[in-house]
């Protein structure tokens, strides 16, 4: 059994959407961590449909096995 590739989804507010400045840090919306991509991209999907008209809210995918391991770059 392969360990997995942990991968963070959260959102928020940003002050500017051509960037990744959230506006309150305090405040994020975690959506959760999730045991590969697949997963976490269908919960960011999820996450996004209400937004879609907003472009100051924004939701992103962290792949926390990166950070954890730099040195295996796998998805």
């Amino acid at each position: 059994m392969s360990k997995p590739l942990l991968h963070l989804v959260f959102g928020g507010h940003l002050d500017d959407p051509q960037t990744l400045d959230f506006q309150d840090t305090e405040n994020l919306d975690i959506i959760g961590i999730f045991p590969d991509y697949a997963t976490a991209k269908k919960a960011w999907r999820s996450a996004t449909q209400g937004y879609l008209d907003d472009a100051h809210m924004k939701y992103v995918i962290v792949h926390m096995h990166r950070m954890m391991d730099p040195d295996n770059q796998a998805d």
